[in-house]
């Protein structure tokens, strides 16, 4: 072989490793030999994570388009998607920047939305919604586990105890120990206890193990609730009574809240008291008849010549009897 022909074999060597180059490097980077169609929409995020120009961007799983572009603007990152011709996005289409695997390579999902709302325009923009990605997972388990470790270190200071103390399992033990005898006997009273009861000693084991003192158990029980169903009523009735009175309803009501009624009252008081100071007063005829003396002895006197006068017309004529009654009294 001449230095001619391997020349042109080194040569075609290279152009095909150019060439492998180029196509790996397009393919990577979401190139094709073929100018793409579609329309362009763009989605706003906080953060893009990994996202890249050439990413897929899927629906339902299925892919509709790519990445054309990433950029920022007004402090925040926005992803250029590329969208088939044919595919077409409602305008409630929420959009999230999902992992396509562990090494950390991600992909725009969107979702259907609604149909009603209609269909995004070339150039619009989706609704978005931000995802927790790999970095902010691993850096949540690291805070979990530093938790987990310090209530482990908690836990620990606890059984082995701290300053040459012991922990709260040897603090049990010891427990246990210096009162082994107190336990004993207070197992030993519960075991009585307990014999009592299955035995039908006693009110809890009568209430147990009898059924005569369950039955009038629960008859001292209903009476109960019923005499609290009464005590409800008559409470009820009780207000209702007030609330009758206070309404100046009855008599009660109208003596307590009838101005002209309270004024009747007290008018009537007055008279009643002005008659009996006029009466103590000896003033009026029964006032008289009551404080005058002299008055109280002539009706005596009177009594007594009718009485005379009565006396007479017993033994006399009708004619007579009115002359003997007539002259006896005047």
């Amino acid at each position: 072989m001449n230095n001619a022909q391997m020349s042109a074999r080194v040569g075609l060597f290279f152009l095909i490793g150019v060439a492998l180059l180029w196509i790996t490097y397009e393919a990577l980077n979401g190139g094709s030999f073929s100018h793409k169609q579609g329309y362009t929409v763009v989605a706003r995020f906080n953060t893009l994570k990994e996202l890249k120009p050439g990413d897929d961007v899927r629906q339902a799983g299925v892919r509709i388009g790519s990445v054309k572009e990433t950029r920022l603007a007004d402090g925040s990152a926005e992803a250029v998607l590329l969208l088939d011709t044919n595919t077409r996005v409602a305008k409630d289409a929420t959009a999230t920047i999902a992992m396509a695997g562990l090494l950390g390579g991600g992909y725009v999902s969107l979702d259907f939305g609604t149909k009603e709302a209609g269909t995004v325009e070339p150039g619009g923009q989706l609704h978005t919604k931000e995802s927790a990605d790999i970095n902010t997972l691993l850096a949540d388990l690291g805070s979990v586990a530093g938790d987990i470790k310090g209530a482990l270190s908690g836990i620990n200071g606890m059984t082995s105890g701290a300053n040459g103390q012991g922990g709260v399992f040897q603090k049990l033990d010891k427990l246990v120990s210096d009162n082994s005898e107190s336990l004993k006997r207070t197992i030993d009273n519960l075991d009585a206890i307990t014999t009592e009861i299955r035995s039908g000693r006693g009110t809890i084991g009568k209430l147990i193990n009898e059924p005569t003192a369950h039955d009038e158990l629960l008859a001292a029980i209903a009476e109960i609730r019923a005499a609290a169903g009464e005590a409800k009523v008559f409470v009820a009735d009780t207000r209702g009574l007030i609330d009758h009175v206070k309404s100046g309803q009855g008599t009660v009501g109208t003596l307590l809240y009838d101005p002209a009624t309270a004024d009747n009252l007290k008018l009537t008081v007055a008279n009643f008291r002005d008659l009996s100071t006029k009466l103590n007063s000896g003033q009026g005829t029964l006032g008289k008849l009551l404080t005058d003396e002299q008055l109280y002895k002539d009706v005596q006197g009177v009594v007594r010549k009718a009485d005379r006068a009565l006396d007479g017309m017993s033994d006399q004529g009708p004619i007579s009897a009115v002359g003997v009654a007539a002259g006896a009294l005047f």
